[in-house]
């Protein structure tokens, strides 16, 4: 049973950072910085990653400390994300293409380590009073829920369409 839910977990990660992969590589240059609410495209898309990255850790100081981070410190600058400002960073879809891998990377080897035990136990983080296994679906969430809003933009303001993603679905 635990591997099957673990594959699912994967499976969903997968399939919502596929969406939003598609969304960085079909957005034409000139909607790369145009708004989505408030923010710019590249925003949502940095905030999204950032957060899908903290969420798969175990609180800001192990994100803080992962080789990817240490090795692109001027990427995440002074991590605004955790600080309850509007963002003013400005990304570009080659340095956004590179933390997507890294996201997927982690998502899948996170996943793998997982037990019955750490499934079951407590986030890890204090604004969310859940149990992991609940944490990796709010997180998948999240993801899914800013890609569809960067779905809209492209879809009515520059004609892009995105396919769904997910394994045993044809447009996979």
């Amino acid at each position: 049973m635990l591997d099957t839910l673990k594959g699912m977990i994967a499976n969903q990660y997968e399939a919502s950072l596929c969406t939003l992969a598609a969304c960085v590589d079909r957005c034409p240059d000139p909607s790369w910085h145009m708004p989505i609410g408030i923010y710019e495209f590249s925003q949502v898309v940095f905030h999204t990653l950032f957060f899908a990255d903290f969420y798969l850790g175990r609180g800001a100081t192990s994100l803080r400390d992962q080789a990817f981070h240490l090795e692109n410190k001027a990427f995440f600058d002074d991590y605004e994300q955790l600080e309850h400002r509007a963002p003013v960073g400005r990304y570009e879809r080659s340095a956004l293409q590179k933390y997507m891998r890294h996201c997927r990377t982690k998502a899948a080897d996170v996943i793998a380590s997982e037990t019955a035990d750490s499934l079951r136990g407590d986030s890890g983080f204090d604004r969310r009073d859940f149990c992991r296994a609940e944490l990796h679906v709010c997180n998948i969430r999240h993801i899914q829920h800013h890609s569809a809003q960067l779905i809209l933009r492209l879809r009515t303001k520059a004609g892009v369409d995105i396919p769904w993603f997910g394994s045993g679905w044809p447009e996979a």
